[in-house]
């Protein structure tokens, strides 16, 4: 965002006070589209048009806030024919290539900030000096490594399972092998992620709300830890796949960077409240119910004496 600058003392500048308050709205909302737009103060004549009038335009050009085409003030550039320039309007705001220039550098330092802020959440995660993460090396100088002689006879490597790393260890290395038993030992619906590639299995009840997403051109990762699969199976179950698509998409156009995986919604999903059953947005309900129109008092009279005419024979008859 940029910004048209009006110093503190503008109320009370002569030229300012020559053109009138009129004209000084129209200088006002033209100095913000030349910041917007990067026009380096030049204001298209249907701009001017469009906010104010010509009259207004004049008094600005007469009062020296404005100059049209062919002016001979050295300090600012020739506008086209019908277009006007601010006066001055680059000593006091920035160009277009330092604006550009800017951005670039915000967007720089956010996105280093983004990938600085994602390592350190991954090594809190997975810390590197984390007895789960050490290669099981031969030659490692850990206690487990240094075990007496006579439990390595009584408990040799090889009939323990450990003399060579499982196919476990080498592609997941930092997962424990040792089984946590306050933890479920398999993600909802019995579905654990591949262990074999990067492709993480989605569970069956899942793969709805990640086609749907696709389908909308919402595309994410859907690798997530055991906890987050059971927040978004939760999620799922009170809330219908339509409405959670609508929210995704909605948020996926608002995002400054897009989303890269599919937690990036998880927060929103969750404050979404619960599509109740029949909903027009709830999982089978296609059509929307309409109430019947109750007939008015001259529909049931006109009802009412139709029917009396039905029951009387000689009515029937005429």
């Amino acid at each position: 965002m940029t910004w048209f600058k009006v110093d503190d003392t503008a109320h009370a500048h002569p030229k300012l006070l020559k053109a009138g308050n009129a004209a000084l709205g129209l200088w006002v909302r033209a100095g913000a589209y030349a910041a917007q737009h990067l026009t380096e103060g030049v204001i298209p004549g249907v701009v001017a048009q469009l906010y104010g009038t010509a009259p207004q335009a004049r008094k600005l050009v007469a009062a020296g806030l404005w100059h049209a085409a062919g002016h001979d003030c050295t300090r600012c550039k020739q506008p086209p024919a019908g277009d006007y320039v601010m006066h001055d309007f680059l000593i006091y705001n920035p160009t277009r290539a330092r604006v550009e220039d800017d951005r670039a550098k915000a967007a720089d330092r956010q996105q280093r900030a983004r990938e600085k802020a994602a390592a350190q959440r991954n090594q809190e995660r997975n810390p590197i000096d984390s007895s789960a993460n050490r290669p099981r090396n031969d030659d490692e100088s850990s206690a487990e490594n240094h075990e007496s002689s006579a439990n390595q006879i009584e408990f040799p490597e090889d009939i323990a399972g450990q003399g060579t790393p499982s196919q476990r260890d080498g592609v997941d290395p930092s997962r424990s092998p040792r089984p946590d038993p306050t933890r479920p030992a398999v993600p909802p619906t019995e579905v654990q992620q591949a262990s074999y590639g990067s492709t993480p299995a989605v569970p069956p009840n899942l793969v709805p709300l990640r086609d749907a997403l696709t389908a909308a051109g919402v595309v994410v990762e859907w690798s997530l830890a055991e906890a987050d699969w059971f927040r978004l199976e939760a999620i799922v179950k009170r809330t219908a796949v339509p409405a959670l698509v609508d929210h995704a998409r909605e948020q996926w156009r608002r995002a400054r960077s897009r989303p890269r995986s599919v937690r990036y919604f998880l927060p929103g999903w969750t404050a979404l409240p619960p599509v109740p059953t029949g909903a027009p947005t709830s999982p089978g309900a296609d059509v929307i119910p309409l109430d019947a129109a109750r007939p008015g008092r001259v529909q049931r009279a006109a009802d009412l004496f139709r029917t009396a005419a039905l029951d009387d024979p000689q009515e029937s008859a005429q």
